[in-house]
């Protein structure tokens, strides 16, 4: 059970809600949140996954440089609180290792997320299949 009303969140979300203006899923759950007053945290990592992925829709044609350079300039605007506190990285190694993921990327939001009590909330459909029958704080953007 969560022990604060904030949320961790991860780069798929934030993606999703600072490039896909349409994606009403994301965008109603933003808002719900900020209505509620809730606070956001995330790893450091989450500013250098949303660069990359922005990167990657910029090479693939779906996004402009400028549309781009947006997207990211309002991901961080966002008031999330950035975590870079080195025990992330021990609890990342374990939910890696816990779940058999693939990378431990996705792992340092699960070490926070668990580290602080809080919610996560992610758009990767993937890893809220894999991890969240075993944690009941994981919920998907769907």
């Amino acid at each position: 059970m969560p022990k604060s009303s904030a949320i961790c969140v991860d780069a798929n979300l934030v993606l999703r809600f600072v490039a896909r203006q349409e994606d009403e899923v994301v965008t109603n759950l933003w808002h719900r949140w900020r209505i509620e007053d809730r606070a956001f945290v995330a790893p450091m990592l989450l500013r250098y996954e949303v660069t990359n992925a922005l990167h990657r829709l910029r090479r693939a044609g779906t996004l402009t440089d400028a549309g781009a350079h947006e997207a990211l300039r309002s991901a961080i605007d966002l008031p999330i609180k950035l975590h870079a506190d080195a025990e992330l990285h021990d609890g990342a190694l374990d939910f890696a290792a816990r779940f058999d993921l693939p990378a431990a990327y996705d792992a340092h939001y699960l070490a926070l997320a668990d580290q602080l009590g809080v919610q996560f909330w992610t758009a990767d459909r993937r890893l809220a299949h894999v991890v969240g029958p075993h944690l009941p704080w994981v919920r998907i953007a769907e």
